[in-house]
């Protein structure tokens, strides 16, 4: 502990900090870029232009999945949408009995059709999933081990965040001084009046993105009251028991008619994505999921139908507090339900995020260059720490550059070029 208790808070401040500053600075910079991901994808992806009737779309795609994949397991359907202007639709490809299931490429498995059920060839690109997956996955290592390093660092902002508040006695009075050509003062000026800026975003993204993994950062609760973790997922994400196909070949009901009774049931909502198990078949269901893009809750409501019949079997809504909350938390983080104001004020305060990280890690080392005996020859952890902010703050920004540009600047026809 230092002399007073501002004084240790402003250490513990710094030290948070530092020890996760250019880990939090990707994280910030590309999770404010994922706001705007079907946007950023559909910029890398010029060849889709039109906007098509979600129903109509529905439907096609179906049409296109009888004719191209009558016998797949099951098919997925992502309707168009105002920021997406294409029918995405994946499909799990027929089970071969004693035969283990085949590795496949996406692209083997999955397609991109316009308003007709057309393909439309695009060039093949990560788009801003990218960005938004590496957010917290962070691409270069093995999915788990990423989770629980952005844990941690997240968990670090947080310290970081409070301990800052104490440590700022004007933290109001420091949003209005920002000089220019201060040196040490000016990067302070910019890390305070960031920080303030948007604070109470701050503290919501932090903390909301620590519950979003909270059941693998602190599974203790759920290893005392369940005998596996699937069986814990199975209760809080109920569906439907997988039917085996009967073999009785049974057309699919229109999916238009069952889209507006999705919609009235949600009072208006959307729908976000369509499943049929076992198309073609007598035992065949559709099940209507709500967009996320309606309500702040992120966990929407499902409704199941009878294939051949279009008979309704089944509804799932959020049931109690607990995963309403979680819900609720979850949309929080990922904006997904934020109209074009609300969007570009998560995206102000993403980027206010972004320079509050960096400037904290530049006035780190403007600080204590003054106070080295030497600074024309500092230390070997001053030198690092210097270099590092380099990599992290110049050059990130630059990697994200050239990855748009490549994507607009590679040859469409390169093999592996999502890659």
């Amino acid at each position: 502990m230092k002399e007073s208790f501002r004084q240790s808070m402003a250490w513990l401040h710094t030290w948070t900090g530092l020890m996760f500053g250019w880990l939090l600075f990707a994280m910030f910079l590309t999770g404010t870029a994922a706001y705007f991901q079907q946007e950023i994808s559909r910029w890398m992806r010029p060849e889709l232009v039109a906007n098509a009737d979600p129903a109509n779309a529905t439907q096609a795609a179906i049409d296109y999945l009888q004719a191209r994949q009558p016998d797949a397991e099951s098919w997925f359907i992502t309707p168009p949408s105002a920021r997406n202007p294409a029918t995405e639709i994946f499909w799990q490809p027929k089970k071969v009995e004693g035969k283990p299931p085949t590795r496949r490429k996406r692209g083997d498995t999955s397609a991109t059709l316009d308003g007709g059920g057309h393909p439309v060839t695009v060039r093949e690109t990560r788009g801003g999933f990218f960005l938004y997956r590496f957010h917290f996955d962070l691409h270069y290592m093995p999915v788990i081990w990423a989770r629980y390093l952005v844990g941690v660092a997240a968990m670090f902002m947080l310290v970081a965040i409070l301990s800052g508040i104490v440590t700022h006695k004007k933290i109001f009075a420091d949003f209005f001084m920002l000089r220019f050509g201060k040196g040490q003062r000016s990067w302070l000026d910019a890390h305070n009046v960031t920080a303030v800026f948007a604070l109470p975003f701050y503290l919501m993204i932090t903390y909301t993105g620590l519950v979003t993994l909270a059941t693998q950062y602190m599974p203790w609760g759920v290893m005392a009251n369940y005998a596996s973790t699937e069986r814990f997922f199975e209760e809080l994400f109920p569906g439907r028991a997988g039917v085996p196909r009967s073999g009785v070949a049974a057309p699919l009901v229109y999916v238009s008619p069952l889209m507006a009774i999705a919609s009235r049931t949600w009072g208006g909502a959307g729908v976000g994505s369509i499943q049929v198990t076992n198309p073609g078949d007598s035992t065949a269901t559709i099940t209507l999921r709500r967009s996320a893009t309606t309500a702040i809750g992120a966990r929407g409501e499902s409704i199941v139908f009878a294939g051949p019949s279009g008979k309704l079997l089944d509804r799932h809504a959020q049931e109690g507090g607990a995963l309403a909350t979680q819900s609720v938390m979850v949309g929080l983080h990922a904006g997904r339900f934020a109209n074009w104001g609300l969007r570009w004020l998560y995206f102000l305060s993403g980027i206010g995020g972004t320079i509050m990280v960096g400037s904290g890690l530049v006035l780190w080392t403007v600080k204590r260059r003054a106070k080295l005996p030497d600074p024309m020859q500092p230390h070997f952890g001053f030198r690092l720490v210097e270099r590092l902010n380099i990599a992290a703050i110049v050059g990130l920004p630059a990697g994200l550059a050239t990855y748009f540009l490549a994507n607009r600047l590679l040859p469409i026809a390169m093999s592996d070029r999502a890659e």
